[in-house]
């Protein structure tokens, strides 16, 4: 049985109007982002959905919080969805950490993670999400490492594919989870 996938990135953080890498950090949702969650909310809440699952940083915890607020649907926060951690580079430059994007698909940031570790926490949450939620459409809010995972094993799409497109915010990407998923 398949479970719909709604993904949408976390809301625009105060890093990222200056240009940081927040990675593990938990982050907070600027002005212009608890704006962005309120759309969010407005445009999904009668989506049909049966739940909203988040990464457990702040900025997506927010995010879905404004997103909802008032909403009977459960906000379920996984750590599994989280950003790569950049490691030493958490908090760093967001230009430095995208130079080093490629080089980092196996390798881990110094002190962090790779990106196949990443997207490899978010197989385990693809793997878990049928055994309660088959059948259903769930929103997921979560980062660019949810996505590239999501894209990776939704998509068989090839990790170093999607790490190396410039990424383009759109309102939600749609997946479907069937019992075909890669182990």
């Amino acid at each position: 049985m398949t479970v719909r996938i709604v993904f949408e990135t976390h809301s625009w953080s105060e890093d990222n109007e200056h240009g940081i890498a927040t990675g593990w950090l938990p982050g907070r949702l600027s002005g212009r982002g608890r704006t962005a969650a309120r759309e969010l909310g407005r445009r999904r809440r009668p989506a049909g959905f049966a739940a909203v699952f988040a990464s457990d940083l702040a900025r997506a915890v927010e995010t879905a919080q404004i997103a909802f607020a008032g909403s009977h649907l459960p906000i379920l926060l996984d750590w599994r969805l989280r950003e790569c951690d950049y490691g030493d580079l958490n908090g760093a430059l967001a230009a430095a950490v995208r130079g080093q994007a490629v080089a980092r698909i196996e390798s881990p940031f110094p002190g962090g993670e790779s990106w196949e570790r990443a997207s490899g926490r978010v197989h385990g949450f693809l793997r878990d999400l049928p055994t309660r939620w088959a059948g259903t459409r769930v929103l997921v809010i979560g980062h660019q490492a949810t996505r590239f995972g999501f894209e990776r094993y939704l998509c068989r799409r090839a990790l170093i594919d999607v790490v190396s497109e410039e990424f383009r915010w759109r309102p939600g990407w749609e997946y479907v989870l069937d019992e075909t998923l890669p182990c």
